[in-house]
């Protein structure tokens, strides 16, 4: 306010007025504005990181971790700078992968050049089979009118949406690679919820087609093969609509055995086109693919399996909305596998059809289920055709006899012995037999009985060993074990012989050649289980307890509780003819594939020896022991298969008994030569129990074979001759009756030898009124049973340890007088025993003999004085002999009619010294 000099009011005084602003001056102003706040806000954000860190140590490893806190961590997750550097790393990750995807699809690309996708087709498939001279054996190309490429629409719609609904869900949305179906497959992979396939229908076209024998390799180095599968799936994609990729997928996949495509699958397992496939038939086979060498309609263990993924085929269809839930259960209540033809219609006029088809399964395992199946190979096999023809002669020369024992098949495998290759198979009675005949049982897991003994129990028993060795000779005491076998078992547990009897003091070669179950129960039990499993495997039994090991116990020294198979069995026993070195089992001596090329071949090996060939032999020359087995077999110890004529063979029988009760269930018996080894069963193929236990219809098949195939196929190719034994290998020795290895002597036998004396008539013990004439010193041994610990003693045959001489044996007499004018009669006190017999000699020659009844015997002879000696003898039961001689003097005066002294009137007998 100002005042005027005058005392006026004051007045206000104006504010001066403001210059208007110009447009450019207000721009500036909003942009100073902007500087500003953005400076402002930058300075705070560098205050509030500045106090952020000021809170850090200053250590900086312990900032470091400091930065790591929790609480610091989540704070940056979820701030907005957080969020900027996950975007940014983000899309940096994913730039990256772009770039490398390309760059492997073009590092790969270059690979694929020569692939023309243009000129994709199927080809027929045709594999041959021959024997070993060239004998054709199988031409696998199915039968009738066997298509492999249809058109489109000569396949069912049914089969085209199953395949689509249970392969690729997605097939027709995708370019020919699923991504999300990919990562989804890895995931689960990598979480361990199983592997699963992330291909696209189109993908597995071009597996199958180009990269078949690559597919089995589902590891890391597999992934270049998954990349030129997606780059190729992308460009087929291009150049074929998906009608036209489906059908070429049903044309090219597999569908068990070796059934490529659609048309061939419903030909064979149903008897009709494509075309005409129910939605039953349908979703059956578009179950397959996913494991055709498993989920194939022929292999019944795996029929359960196949109709679970058929019902998962039919839910997918339901879930994709091409068939109602009413039609999904209408199908699933089909019994559709009933309907399956049988396979034998596509095997006609097959040779030898459980060989051919183990040799496909063979192929198909070692090189692929597809590669096989892309066909034209010339598949030359081990198997000798005549040989084929004998051994199913003999199989139906026993099939003659099944009304002896109530049995329904029999099965062989016949082994080259020098090689290990297969010569002959038949794998069931009949194969044309509905139901059962075109299982192969030769193949198949069948208890062997007895016939494990010599490879589990006997022959590494007898390996050479520290301590106490072991050889033929040796005694195993046959007697009750029953604690030490059933220790462990609850419920009733015995072990016994087949007979039910004990046989006492038994040497190995008795027990093993008469199939005695004890002594071989204890040769596993001092071997070990562990060890004689190891050695039974090592000689080619691969499949004896391979998964129960040695949880099966003591029992399994007899054949029980696991399974054996009869072409491993016969190579096994094949390894033992060769002297203890096994070889593997051969079945292709050839295979060329399309080109002519030879893709493999049959080259022999010197093999791996499992064990010296002493014992080889040894358990070979105790097989090879007809006479030995007369203590269980009697006569039939040296019968038809037992005894082969003009053929040496080394033969074990065996039997198993059904689970539940002693009912025999399988008939086994295994014959080898030095040059061939075959093994015969014979049992019902349900494996219910036979009517008894007879092994002849075994012994009949083994017996016709081995004659046939020696005499009428290896001698005339000059490969063997007739009788032709085992070569006795260099240590072998000869002692006791026995024969021993060169590593066996006193003191690693175990046994002591100790000098006993005995009545050399009764062959009980000497005692001390036994006379001094009677007595006889012979050598015994002494040993400790290892299972009993108990003395085991071993002496000669006939003579008894255990019972002492009693003297109750009376000796015979006799004296040579004169029957008159007719000549010489003997007069005859006989003891304690019977008389035998008698015999006159004149000058050491005997001019009479004959038995002897009564007291006397005219001997029919008149001296006549120019003899020089004449000696009557007689012998009792036992085997003592009583003697009386004419002196020359006694000649003369019997010659002339005088008599040499008063008959004897026959009362007490006198002890007679023998010789006297």
């Amino acid at each position: 306010m100002v005042k005027s000099n005058s005392k006026d009011k004051e007045v206000p005084k104006k504010a001066p007025k403001r210059k208007k602003r110009s447009s450019s001056n207000r721009s500036m102003d909003t942009y100073s504005s902007l500087v500003y706040k953005s400076k402002v806000k930058a300075d705070k954000k560098a205050r509030k990181r500045a106090d952020d860190l000021a809170d850090l140590p200053k250590n900086p490893v312990k900032r470091f971790f400091a930065r790591l806190h929790p609480k610091r961590v989540f704070r940056f997750i979820f701030s907005m700078r957080g969020v900027k550097f996950f975007l940014k790393c983000g899309l940096a990750l994913f730039l990256l992968a772009i770039i490398a995807i390309g760059g492997l699809f073009l590092y790969y690309k270059k690979d694929l050049d020569a692939i023309k996708l243009e000129d994709l087709q199927v080809a027929d498939t045709v594999n041959t089979y021959l024997d070993r001279n060239g004998e054709v054996l199988w031409e696998d190309k199915g039968d009738g009118d066997y298509r492999l490429v249809v058109e489109g629409d000569q396949i069912s719609t049914y089969m085209r949406q199953a395949t689509v609904a249970i392969e690729d869900k997605n097939f027709y949305n995708h370019m020919g690679v699923d991504l999300w179906a990919t990562i989804r497959a890895a995931i689960f992979t990598v979480a361990g919820k199983g592997v699963q396939g992330g291909s696209t229908l189109t993908q597995q076209l071009i597996k199958q087609v180009y990269f078949s024998d690559e597919s089995k390799d589902r590891t890391v180095t597999g992934i270049p093969r998954k990349i030129k599968e997606a780059i190729l799936s992308l460009e087929i994609e291009k150049m074929y609509d998906k009608e036209e990729l489906i059908t070429m997928y049903l044309n090219e996949s597999p569908y068990g055995g070796r059934r490529n495509g659609v048309e061939s699958a419903a030909q064979t397992y149903f008897g009709k086109s494509a075309k005409d496939l129910t939605l039953a038939e349908s979703a059956l086979l578009a179950a397959i693919p996913n494991n055709p060498a498993v989920l194939n309609p022929y292999n019944i263990e795996a029929n359960q399996a196949l109709i679970e993924r058929q019902h998962k085929v039919l839910n997918s269809m339901v879930e994709m909305e091409y068939i109602t839930q009413e039609q999904a259960d209408e199908a699933k209540s089909i019994a559709v596998l009933d309907t399956i033809k049988p396979e034998v219609d596509q095997y006609e006029n097959i040779k030898a059809p459980h060989f051919v088809l183990a040799v496909k399964d063979y192929l198909e395992d070692k090189y692929g289920v597809k590669t096989m199946r892309s066909g034209g190979y010339m598949i030359k096999t081990t198997l000798d055709y005549n040989a084929q023809k004998m051994a199913e002669a003999a199989v139906a020369a026993g099939a003659e006899m099944r009304n002896l024992n109530g049995s329904d098949n029999i099965a062989m495998a016949s082994v080259d012995v020098e090689t290990s290759q297969v010569i002959a198979m038949v794998g069931s009675v009949d194969w044309n037999v509905p139901g059962y005949g075109e299982v192969n049982a030769a193949t198949a897991l069948l208890e062997p009985g007895s016939t494990i003994k010599p490879v589990l129990d006997y022959g590494p028993l007898m390996m050479q060993r520290t301590g106490q060795n072991y050889a033929p000779g040796t005694i195993l005491k046959d007697e009750n074990i029953d604690a030490i076998y059933c220790a462990g078992y609850t419920g009733s547990c015995k072990l016994r012989n087949y007979t039910g009897a004990f046989y006492g003091n038994v040497t190995i070669r008795k027990a093993l050649a008469n199939s005695l179950n004890i002594p071989a129960v204890k040769a596993l039990y001092i071997n070990g289980i562990e060890n004689s499993l190891e050695v039974a495997h090592n000689l080619g039994e691969k499949s004896y307890c391979a998964d129960a090991g040695s949880a099966g116990g003591l029992s399994i020294a007899i054949g029980s509780g696991c399974n054996i198979r009869l072409v491993e069995h016969a190579n096994t026993y094949a390894s033992i003819s060769r002297g203890g070195t096994y070889k593997d089992i051969a079945y292709i001596l050839e295979l060329k594939n399309s080109a002519g090329e030879v893709i493999e071949s049959w080259q022999d090996s010197e093999g791996t020896r499992v064990y010296d060939e002493q014992v080889a032999y040894m358990v070979s020359n105790i097989l090879g022991d007809a006479a030995a087995r007369n203590l269980v077999f009697g006569s039939m110890a040296t019968s038809y298969g037992f005894k082969v004529p003009n053929v040496w063979t080394a033969s074990k029988t065996g039997t198993t008994t059904t689970a539940n009760s002693s009912q025999t269930k399988d008939s086994l018996m295994i014959s080898y030569s030095p040059v061939v080894s075959t093994v015969v069963w014979n049992g019902n193929h349900d494996g219910s129990a036979l009517w008894n236990s007879s092994n002849d219809l075994v012994r009949r098949v083994i017996n016709n074979y081995m004659s046939d195939v020696h005499l009428n196929l290896y001698e005339p190719a000059g490969r063997w001759t007739k009788n032709q034994e085992p070569v006795r290998p260099e240590g072998i020795t000869i002692a006791n009756g026995d024969i021993w290895p060169s590593w066996y002597n006193a003191r690693n036998s175990g046994m002591a030898v100790v000098k006993l004396t005995f009545n050399k008539y009764t062959k009980m013990l000497a005692s001390e009124c036994t006379p001094a004439d009677q007595k006889i010193t012979i050598d015994a041994t002494k040993m400790l049973d290892p299972i009993t610990n108990k003395e085991v003693w071993t002496v000669p045959d006939g003579y008894n340890r255990d019972k002492e001489d009693d003297c109750s044996y009376k000796t015979p007499t006799v004296n040579i007088v004169s029957d008159g004018t007719s000549g010489l009669k003997a007069i005859i006190s006989k003891g304690s025993r019977n008389i035998t017999g008698y015999s006159l000699a004149v000058n050491g020659v005997t001019v009479a003999s004959g038995a002897v009844s009564g007291n006397s015997v005219s001997l029919g002879y008149k001296p006549t004085g120019t003899e020089e000696s004449i000696q009557l003898i007689v012998k009792d039961e036992l085997g003592y002999e009583a003697t009386d001689e004419l002196s020359a003097s006694e000649i003369s005066a019997y010659s002339g009619g005088a008599q040499k002294k008063p008959t004897p009137t026959p009362t007490a007998t006198p002890v007679v010294t023998p010789g006297n």
